[in-house]
């Protein structure tokens, strides 16, 4: 398994995943606005995708968007979407990802990755426990439509 940073020239592979993903969260399934949307993400530097291979099969990816503190005064990362196919749950791709985000936060000189998931997602937790995030107690989160 070999990880490698998005460019355009993955945007095939890469939106392959990201509609998979999409329809794992019971979203339509929409190859055309998928890669519309990534395509933007990456050529306007949006977003920060790696993508895991089984040789030249796409496996999974992890997309990462730009944030800014303004009481640390540093970037930080929001780790958006991690997405692994089916067949290769279970072998260490999800974690893979994860380190190359965390490896690329440090790289980029950021304070850090912040990721969410449902509270249902008990073995995404695992995982993220597993790596080192640790559950934010302090703090509440608001959304607003």
């Amino acid at each position: 398994m070999c990880i490698k940073k998005a460019t355009l020239n993955e945007l095939d592979s890469l939106t392959e995943l990201f509609d998979l993903y999409r329809m794992f969260y019971e979203q339509k399934s929409n190859l055309f606005e998928a890669k519309e949307f990534l395509k933007a993400r990456l050529m306007n530097e949006e977003s920060v995708v790696f993508i895991a291979y089984d040789e030249n099969n796409p496996i999974g990816f992890v997309q990462l968007y730009p944030s800014f503190s303004s009481l640390s005064m540093q970037k930080s990362w929001v780790l958006n979407d991690l997405y692994v196919k089916k067949i290769a749950r279970k072998k260490g791709v999800g974690e893979k990802l994860l380190k190359e985000a965390i490896h690329f936060a440090e790289e980029t000189g950021s304070k850090g990755v912040l990721l969410e998931t449902n509270v249902e997602n008990i073995p995404a937790q695992s995982l993220y426990e597993k790596i080192g995030f640790k559950r934010e107690a302090n703090y509440f989160y608001y959304f607003s439509v």
